[in-house]
């Protein structure tokens, strides 16, 4: 029996005089994606995702864009045990430019979105990035 575990986490972009550009984490494993973190005891999603902006970047500016919440299931093994993960994913808005990121990952970078795609590691996150993008485009 596989263990449940839930994370939550942001697509995070900024407007610019080029557009919007979206945040990527470099995650030490080797793969470029959001932010995102596991769920604490009480937590909402959405508090997760503000929680672990915060800790892992230093954004605490966070406007979130109604209407875009996603979710993403896999299963992975941990020291041979099954997990089964459900992550999900908000859209926020951030003023921020000059991010701090944590020792939990090796670099970031903004990216505009056709970069950001080329970018992103996972298929899931290239889908995301694509409905958010959808998204911000439809209601800028």
């Amino acid at each position: 029996m596989a263990l449940e575990e839930t994370s939550a986490g942001a697509v995070i972009f900024r407007k610019t005089e080029n557009g919007n550009s979206y945040l990527l984490l470099h995650y030490p494993s080797g793969h470029w994606d959001f932010v995102k973190g596991k769920m604490e005891s009480g937590e909402t999603p959405r508090e997760t995702a503000i929680r672990e902006a915060k800790e892992e970047t230093g954004i605490s500016d966070l406007i979130f864009m109604d209407g875009f919440e996603e979710t993403i299931e896999y299963n992975f093994q941990h020291e041979g045990t099954p997990i089964h993960k459900k992550v999900l994913f908000y859209l926020a808005e951030s003023k921020t430019e000059d991010i701090t990121i944590s020792h939990e990952h090796q670099d970031f970078v903004w990216l505009n979105f056709n970069e950001a795609i080329q970018k992103t590691t996972y298929q899931n996150a290239k889908t995301i990035l694509t409905k958010a993008n959808e998204l911000i485009s439809r209601l800028h």
